[in-house]
């Protein structure tokens, strides 16, 4: 099987993202009294007592402005969780947040969706993402979560 590699939040955009998100909104740091929010910086669940904001981002509008693509309609924002300070980023190249239900969405390299597919099996995710890089059109993938929608990580082309 194909090793994926699940793709954090870049330091270029998080240090954007921590000056004005993608709606232009300010950070708004706070400390996180419960930990568990998934930080798209690093990647993991946050513990108590970290300092952290909840930003607006745009996924595939920043993959397009990197790669040219044309995203039209399909470009959307929504809340990600990251650390408020610059963190190290991810400690492992193990898949992150697949022991619940997530959604798989596949886009094309003109950043047009191409379908997607519920995971609710976590010993099914692997083979889902194979399933879905198997069709040559998909260039990315985004993993979402199901209960919120949340865009959790981006996984592309091996």
């Amino acid at each position: 099987m194909t090793a994926y590699t699940a793709r954090p939040l870049t330091p270029g955009a998080l240090k954007e993202l921590r000056t004005s998100d993608d709606a232009g909104r300010p950070m708004s740091p706070f400390t996180d009294e419960e930990g568990g929010a998934p930080l798209r910086c690093c990647l993991r669940r946050s513990e108590p007592g970290e300092r952290i904001a909840l930003v607006s981002y745009a996924p595939l509008r920043r993959w397009a402005a990197e790669t040219g693509a044309d995203p039209g309609a399909y470009d959307e924002q929504g809340p990600v969780f990251i650390h408020a300070a610059e963190c190290p980023g991810p400690d492992t190249d193990a898949l992150p947040f697949t022991h619940a239900h997530r959604t798989l969405r596949r886009y094309s390299a003109e950043g047009h969706i191409l379908g997607g597919r519920l995971v609710e099996d976590p010993a099914a995710f692997g083979p889902a993402l194979a399933e879905a890089f198997a069709d040559p059109a998909v260039a990315l993938v985004h993993v979402r979560a199901v209960e919120y929608g949340c865009f959790l990580y981006e996984v592309r082309r091996p």
